[in-house]
């Protein structure tokens, strides 16, 4: 990754309804991964790279994360500023129904760096999708988090397990799994 090239930076999802741990499943992992998206984006800042925020408007007016309801606003600790792009999307892909790749593409942007939340739904697909349209991907294993699972016979699967099976199904597929640490040794 070179910094030259202007990789961006996504952002995804990183909204207060994700605070309600219980809500999502009673477990979650990496309760770092904000803390460590907040590294990034003020080192993508610092280097005056673009940037882009996710926000899943759900179209359930009573879901958590719909428009009107606190659960849809960004975390504090990853707040945007001035000018940098608010992406809508209420579907798990930040590609579908959104102009996420129109304005990556009218950037010439060809590498980006993903974080947020989930892991194994909006995280995993858009990932895929970067991974498709022929981005260089790069994927934040410990900016990124999951929620454990009830499997289809009422196993229990816990975050940490579907963090890193979400992780192992994207590496060096769809993208490269890194860490804050080595995607900024990496622009350094």
């Amino acid at each position: 990754m070179d910094p030259k090239n202007r990789p961006a930076l996504i952002l995804i999802d990183i909204q207060k309804a994700f605070d309600d741990i219980e809500y999502w499943g009673g477990q979650r992992n990496n309760l770092n991964a904000e803390k460590n998206a907040n590294e990034l984006l003020n080192f993508w800042r610092e280097q005056k790279l673009p940037i882009f925020h996710v926000k899943h408007c759900s179209t359930n007016p009573t879901s958590r994360l719909a428009e009107g309801n606190v659960g849809n606003d960004f975390k504090d600790i990853v707040q945007p500023i001035g000018g940098e792009p608010i992406i809508k999307k209420n579907v798990n892909s930040a590609f579908i129904g959104t102009d996420l790749k129109e304005q990556l593409d009218n950037e010439g942007i060809t590498q980006i760096v993903i974080v947020g939340l989930t892991t194994d739904h909006c995280v995993s697909t858009t990932t895929r999708m970067a991974g498709n349209y022929g981005y260089e991907t790069y994927l934040v294993s410990d900016a990124t988090a999951a929620f454990n699972k009830k499997g289809i016979e009422g196993q229990e699967f816990s975050a940490e397990l579907i963090h890193e099976t979400a992780l192992a199904s994207l590496n060096e597929e769809f993208a490269t799994v890194l860490t804050t640490q080595q995607i900024k040794d990496k622009l350094k």
